[in-house]
C-alpha cells in the first residue's frame, strides 16, 4: 500500500542523528551549518567612534553659535588622540577613530571652518552624542550573536569575524552517494546510441544535495544485472546516504530492490501517493539510509526536492521550518486533483500590482524537463483537491533555496 507524502516524511525524518562538529577556519567555513552558538569574543565598537569626518569637541562649549576652538590635535582610524581636551578646544577628527574622552559630540566638517590653529563652528545640530558610534553598540562582548542551525553566509561569516572568531564550529557534512542504474544509460558528453539516453539525473540530484549542505561522490552507473548493482552498492560503505535513480519499480528489469534486501537493507517504504514519482524507495544498511528515486529525470528531481532535501536538513540540525514554502494567489483557473499529492511544476510572477502570483505550467507531463528548469517553484496540490479559481490562495515550495 502507498503512503501519503506526510506519512512518509515522517518515515524519514524518524530517529535522526545530527552529524557531528568539527571546527574549521572561518575563511573556509562559507555555506556550512553552525553546531554551536557563536557568542562575541570582543566588544563592537571597541571604543566610542567617530560616525563622520569634522571635529570632535565638549557641547558645553557649543551653547553659542559660532564659536571659535582652539585645535589640540588630530584622531584618524588607527592613531587615536592621547591627550587633554579642555574647555574650549576641539580635535580634528576622522571616520572610524577613537573619541577623546574629554569630548562627548562630533561636528561635521561642512558646518565648520578651520584657519589658523582654530575652528569656528558656524551652524548645526549640537547635541551630545552627535555623530559618534557608542562603544558596544553592535554587540557587547559575551552577547550570542548566531545560533546553531544557521547557515554561514556573506554576513554571518562577516559577524563572526568581526566578533573575534578565527574558527567555528560546524556540523560535518554529509556524504551522498549517488548511483545511477540502467543499460540505456550513457555519460553527459557522449553521443547516445540507439535506445540510448544520458545520464543526467545524478547531476541534479548532486546539485540539490550540494545546495543542501552535502558532499556529492558519483559511483557510475550499474547496468541491469545484480552482479553490477551489487558492486556499485559495495563502493557506498562510508556514505551517510546512498541515493540510487531508476530501477525501483516493478518490471522484469526493476532489480534494484531486491538486490539492496539481499544485501542486507532493511526496506522502509517503496511507493508514494504522489505524482510524478509513485516508485520512491526509503530503506537502511545500519546507520546509512537509502534513497530509490524514480528514473524519469523530472520525477527524480521533484522527488528528491520533497524527500532527500528534508532528511539531509535534518542530519545538519537546520529547522525543517526554514524550508522556503509560500503562500500566494493563483493567476489562473486550475482543475480538481487525483487521488496522489500532485507536485505542478509553475512559476512566480508579479501581477500589475507588484505581488506575486502562482502561474502553473501550461503542460505537467513528467517527461518534460525543459518545463521544470522554466519553473521555480512546485504548486502542492493536495489529493482530491477541488478546483481552483484565478485568485485562490495556494502552497508553493520553492525549487531554489
Amino acid at each position: 500500500m502507498a503512503l501519503s507524502v506526510d506519512e512518509a516524511l515522517a518515515k524519514i525524518l524518524d530517529g535522526v542523528e545530527v552529524m557531528a562538529a568539527e571546527t574549521i577556519p572561518i575563511a573556509e567555513a562559507a555555506g556550512r551549518i553552525l553546531a554551536a552558538p557563536v557568542t562575541a569574543l570582543l566588544t563592537q565598537p571597541p571604543f566610542n567612534a567617530s560616525a563622520m569626518d569634522g571635529y570632535a569637541v565638549r557641547s558645553a562649549d557649543l551653547t553659542r553659535l559660532p564659536v571659535r576652538l582652539r585645535l589640540v590635535g588630530q584622531a584618524a582610524a588607527g592613531h587615536p588622540y592621547a591627550g587633554p581636551v579642555g574647555p574650549g578646544e576641539a580635535v580634528r577628527i576622522f571616520t572610524g577613530a577613537p573619541v577623546p574622552g574629554d569630548t562627548d559630540t562630533v561636528i561635521i566638517q561642512e558646518n565648520t571652518v578651520a584657519s589658523d590653529g582654530a575652528v569656528e563652528i558656524r551652524e548645526g545640530s549640537t547635541a551630545a552624542g552627535l555623530n559618534i558610534r557608542p562603544l558596544g553598540g553592535d554587540f557587547c562582548q559575551s552577547e550570542v550573536l548566531l545560533t546553531p542551525g544557521r547557515r554561514l553566509g556573506p554576513r554571518e561569516l562577516t559577524l563572526a569575524a568581526s566578533a573575534g572568531h578565527g574558527a567555528l564550529q560546524v556540523r560535518r557534512k554529509p556524504r551522498v552517494a549517488i548511483l545511477a542504474t540502467g543499460d540505456e544509460l550513457v555519460m553527459p558528453g557522449t553521443l547516445p546510441g540507439p535506445g540510448q539516453i544520458v545520464c543526467s539525473n545524478p547531476l541534479g540530484i548532486a546539485g540539490l544535495a550540494t545546495q543542501s549542505g552535502a558532499e556529492t561522490h558519483f559511483l557510475g552507473i550499474a547496468r541491469d544485472t545484480r552482479a553490477s548493482l551489487a558492486s556499485h552498492v559495495a563502493e557506498a560503505r562510508d556514505a551517510d546516504v546512498l541515493v540510487t535513480i531508476g530501477g525501483a519499480s516493478v518490471g522484469d528489469h526493476d532489480l534494484v530492490v531486491p538486490v539492496l534486501e539481499q544485501l542486507g537493507m532493511a526496506l522502509s517504504f517503496w511507493k508514494i501517493d504522489m505524482r510524478p514519482g509513485k516508485p520512491l524507495l526509503h530503506g537502511t544498511f545500519g546507520k546509512q539510509r537509502v534513497f530509490g528515486l524514480p528514473g524519469n529525470p523530472v520525477s527524480a528531481i521533484i522527488c528528491a526536492r520533497v524527500f532527500l532535501v528534508p532528511y539531509l536538513r535534518a542530519l545538519l540540525g537546520v529547522p525543517q521550518e526554514d524550508d522556503v514554502s509560500l503562500i500566494a494567489p493563483l493567476a489562473e483557473p486550475v482543475e480538481a486533483n487525483g487521488p496522489r499529492q500532485h507536485y505542478m511544476r509553475a512559476t512566480l510572477q508579479r501581477s500589475a500590482d507588484g505581488s506575486y502570483e502562482v502561474h502553473p505550467a501550461r503542460s505537467q507531463d513528467s517527461s518534460l524537463l525543459a518545463m521544470l528548469a522554466a519553473a521555480d517553484v512546485l504548486l502542492v496540490r493536495p489529493p482530491h483537491a477541488p478546483p481552483l479559481n484565478a485568485g485562490a490562495q495556494v502552497t508553493v515550495l520553492r525549487l531554489d533555496f
